[in-house]
């Protein structure tokens, strides 16, 4: 009795540990996932709405998990801001508005801005143990290396089943019924319950409980109906390939990897298209600027052209010189049209580049007047090449994608390397098994058997025979009843235990397909590591020839200023000679041709100076923190209209000061 007690007490225990063993590998693997999202997440990323990374969660709503999760519909009209900008027909616009309404409707970015959350769906079906899809460009798709994987998502099933089974008998004593049946007739019902689960250890644990009730016409079933029940507990571990964190992690690691990936190629895309933005402001500030010059221009030849005419009905000038004038005029009126086609083409692209739909009746006829002017230089910051480089080696989004990538070739080696080995997989069961059921209790036989005809079976003389005098006929009536708790009683009372331990080896001969994942994989990173050097050397070009164009448009703006003045001066003086008849029309002509010329070059030199400057910044990766943009407002697409300090959303902290 006493030894009937411990070993129930040894079952209870198990079954304690069976229960909660599910519940204690999750908790410890979401514990071990945080850890290593923490280490292997970037210091900022581009948050969104929802996140992806997260499945719906089974609790209040069990079916949620069964559902799509709800995405948003892209926003394809523009934001707010562009209609609060437009009064009178005109679009009153600075250069931080133009940023803005970038932000909120470049189409560049707004494709770019689903990259990262693409990538978060990646790492949510990672998590479950399942392969990344892959994103263009981020190495998701090039995890290598045949190794076996685990489901990490908890696995439940259920079968339950009904047959009914009636089966002629050709002969009872090879089938078992002992007697003359013409059939058997078997009717089972089945309710069988799986639990399963991986674990980033390259452990598979599993627990079923199967349930069947059986019953026959059979007279030779002892129990009829009878009812099993059977649990097992069970484990894999994978000793050699698949063994450890690192190789069945790995698209995990990738995965996230990616992610940033993917941060930095929309830091990038928001890099250009804030760059793009200021050139084509820049332009269009030119185009009007030099409008206007073309302008004076036909004002002055329409003046002299009046003047001469004047002269001419006084006698005091020759006819010809009339004709020279309206020559001009029909030069400078010809340039104007040029100019201001010209103003119309950049006004188009900057609405392109700030606007969903630049061709919407609303914006069709719109005016785009810029509000900031370049009536001086801009501010030019002298740094050394060395610093310049240092700076924009730590900064650039190409740079550092092309690091991350070595990141994921690292892991993609130490894969391919385990999957290298032969497959080592220790195999676990122990198990408990339940038998009972309705039963004949032993006694005097009341009856004789007969055959399924309902005649009784009688010898040559007639006198009924029992053909099996061993097997007692009993009354039906005296029988033991027995069912499913009385099962369970067998299995919690560890009655009839099962275990077993299997060692499996699998060793591939040549194993081919190993070795070439292994040394593609190690190709793969000499090759990024070449590509790598091939962007740094091409940071440097960029970064140098940035800068010397910076500093030649610098000069280029002196020269130009100088020029303009002289051209200022010159002007003047073949004016005054003209009136003193000590000039020619000629060569006032020329003095307003040179002063028109000299006015567009200055201007072309101050918009190529102010461009050189913001290239200079796209080269160094300071885009983005000189024209105070946060990683929020770039992701979410709504800029406020407040200034913010670079890497803050009311007073959220997204990233390190300086690095949005």
């Amino acid at each position: 009795m006493t030894g009937r007690l411990l070993r129930s007490a040894i079952v209870f225990v198990l079954a304690a540990a069976i229960l909660a063993a599910p519940v204690a590998p999750t908790f410890a693997q979401q514990q071990q996932q945080a850890q290593q999202q923490s280490q292997t997440m970037p210091s900022y990323t581009l948050k969104a709405k929802k996140d992806y990374t997260r499945g719906q969660s089974a609790f209040p709503n069990l079916f949620a998990p069964y559902g799509p999760i709800s995405v948003p519909k892209p926003e394809l009209t523009d934001s707010p801001r562009v209609d609060q900008l437009i009064q009178d027909g005109k679009m009153m616009l600075s250069l931080q508005d133009a940023l803005a309404l970038a932000l909120e409707n470049n189409l560049d970015i707004a494709v770019q801005r689903y990259n990262p959350w693409i990538a978060d769906t990646d790492i949510l079906r990672t998590m479950g143990g399942g392969a990344a899809r892959g994103l263009a460009g981020t190495g998701t798709a090039s995890a290598l290396g045949s190794i076996p994987s685990e489901n990490f998502d908890p696995l439940l099933t259920t079968t339950l089943s009904l047959d009914h089974r009636n089966t002629p008998v050709n002969n009872p004593f090879i089938s078992g019924t002992g007697i003359a049946l013409g059939s058997v007739t078997a009717h089972t019902n089945q309710a069988n319950f799986g639990y399963s689960q991986g674990f980033h250890t390259g452990t598979a644990f599993g627990v079923t409980w199967n349930n069947s009730r059986v019953s026959t016409s059979s007279p030779a079933a002892i129990f009829n109906p009878s009812v099993q029940s059977t649990l097992f507990v069970s484990f894999t571990q994978q000793l050699l390939n698949g063994f450890g964190l690192l190789v069945n992690t790995r698209f995990i690691r990738i995965a996230k990897i990616s992610r940033k990936i993917a941060d930095e190629a929309f830091q990038q895309q928001v890099i250009t298209t804030v760059t793009n933005v200021q050139f084509l402001y820049w332009e269009l500030v030119f185009a009007r600027e030099d409008v206007k010059v073309k302008q004076r221009s036909v004002d002055l030849s329409e003046k002299l052209y009046k003047d001469n005419k004047r002269q001419v009905e006084i006698g005091t000038l020759a006819p010809i010189e009339v004709t020279r004038a309206e020559a001009e005029v029909a030069r400078t009126r010809g340039d104007l049209i040029v100019s201001q086609s010209v103003q119309l083409q950049q006004q188009t692209l900057l609405k392109n580049a700030i606007t969903k739909n630049p061709l919407s009746s609303s914006l069709l006829n719109v005016e785009i007047a810029p509000t900031d002017s370049i009536t001086q230089p801009p501010i030019i910051e002298t740094i050394s090449i060395q610093d310049a480089v240092r700076e924009a080696l730590t900064k650039r989004p190409d740079v550092i994608q092309a690091q991350q990538n070595l990141n994921v070739d690292d892991i993609n080696m130490k894969a391919t390397r385990n999957a290298l080995l032969p497959t080592l997989s220790l195999f676990g069961q122990y198990g408990w098994t339940g038998l009972a059921g309705n039963s004949k209790i032993s006694g005097t036989p009341t009856g004789i058997l007969t055959a399924n005809t309902g005649s009784p079976i009688v010898n040559s003389s007639g006198t009924p025979q029992n053909l099996f005098p061993s097997i007692p006929v009993l009354n039906p009536s005296t029988a033991s009843q027995a069912g499913l708790t009385d099962a369970f009683g067998n299995i919690f009372g560890n009655e009839f235990p099962t275990y077993s331990l299997q060692l499996s080896l699998s060793i591939p001969i040549r194993n081919r397909p190993a070795q070439a994942d292994s040394a593609r994989a190690i190709l793969t990173q000499r090759q990024d590591a070449t590509r790598l050097q091939q962007i740094q050397n091409n940071v440097v070009v960029d970064v140098r020839n940035t800068q010397i164009a910076l500093e030649q448009d610098r000069a280029r703006v002196e020269t130009a200023v100088k020029s303009r003045v002289l051209a200022e001066q010159t002007l003047d003086a073949e004016q005054k000679k003209y009136q003193l008849g000590a000039s020619t029309i000629f060569l006032v002509i020329q003095a307003q041709r040179d002063l028109a010329s000299a006015q567009s070059v200055e201007v072309r030199a101050l918009v190529d100076l102010i461009k050189a400057k913001a290239d200079f910044e796209r080269a160094l990766a300071r885009t983005i923190e000189v024209n105070h943009i946060t990683i929020a407002d770039a992701q979410r697409g709504r800029v406020p209209r407040e200034t913010l300090i670079p890497g803050s959303v009311t007073g959220e902290i997204v990233g390190p000061t300086g690095r949005f």
